[in-house]
């Protein structure tokens, strides 16, 4: 390999490689996954000079420890970690980090939030699957056989040319206690009018069950009809009512066709703020309509010069 090396010293809680994701393969059951906040990533591989969706490390709850024998250029967006560098050094979020020989990055927990991404230049070298490098574990596709990294793993970035240019960003500003905001769903009628009460006016935490596939709520219960549906196409973000009564909510690497209630979804504006719900965390629903979710765009970065 012509890229710099990254060995895994220490894993964290759930370190996968993920980019863009595989878009467009729904209709053969497969989920299109990816980042779980793809604008962080897209500002994370900004600030080392690479494409928006180049492969970079998504991590969970807790980070790794990373040697770079060869140094190298990264980034770190999402939630703030606590980090660490040579000789003390912090490591710095939101911006381009050139590392030394030899040096370690030492990740911790996250100060706030539950998901960050590190992005090295020239991304990290995966053969991709469907056009798309992100592991998906369930099948174990991508990243390193579709597996979270393990000690003694050993990552390679793709050569990049050209020299370092030192960015900084500014992540868009979030309200964590915001309830978030969904358009109701084909199945709100299958909900009691104590269920709807239930759902709208209650409060949840999020359950330590909840990964990638989904992400499970665990408080009022949540009454439907009874009826049967049938198996229907579902996206990330669309909330389920299982038998139970305890709402999920379909995560990057869940089903593509479900046959619970789908009661509600979340709007695009809101999905990045799912990535970064920790084990719980307390979660509320409040409704728009379609025209007003439509026009609520994602939450942009801002990229600037630092030097």
């Amino acid at each position: 390999m012509n890229g710099l090396p990254v060995e895994i010293l220490r894993p964290g809680l759930c370190d996968l490689l993920m980019d863009g994701g595989r878009q467009g393969w729904g209709r053969m059951g497969v989920p299109a996954g990816g980042a779980a906040d793809r604008s962080a990533l897209a500002a994370a591989n900004r600030l080392v000079g690479n494409g928006p969706d180049a492969p970079a490390i998504e991590m969970v709850g807790r980070g790794p420890q990373l040697y770079f024998p060869r140094g190298g250029v990264i980034a770190l967006t999402g939630a703030p970690f606590r980090a660490a560098r040579a000789a003390g050094l912090v490591a710095g979020w939101n911006q381009t980090l050139v590392l030394a020989a030899e040096e370690i990055l030492r990740l911790g927990e996250p100060v706030t939030g539950y998901r960050c991404w590190l992005a090295i230049r020239g991304g990290f070298a995966v053969a991709p699957i469907l056009g798309s490098a992100s592991a998906l574990p369930q099948v174990g596709w991508g990243g390193v056989t579709g597996r979270p990294l393990r000690v003694g793993d050993r990552l390679y970035s793709e050569p990049a040319g050209g020299g370092v240019h030192l960015l900084r960003a500014q992540p868009p500003g979030v309200d964590e206690g915001a309830p978030l905001r969904v358009v109701a769903g084909p199945q709100t009628g299958a909900l009691t009018d104590v269920g709807l009460a239930s759902f709208f006016g209650g409060c949840f935490r999020v359950d330590v069950a909840s990964d990638r596939r989904g992400i499970r709520l665990a408080g009022p219960r949540v009454i439907a009809r009874g009826q049967v549906f049938p198996t229907q196409g579902v996206v990330p973000g669309a909330i389920q009512v299982p038998p139970d009564g305890q709402p999920i909510i379909l995560g990057w690497d869940g089903p593509v066709t479900g046959g619970y209630p789908v009661v509600a979804t979340v709007i695009g504006a809101d999905l990045p703020r799912l990535a970064q719900l920790r084990p719980g965390a307390g979660v509320r629903f409040v409704t728009v309509d379609v025209e007003e979710a439509r026009a609520l765009a994602p939450p942009e970065w801002t990229v600037e010069d630092w030097a």
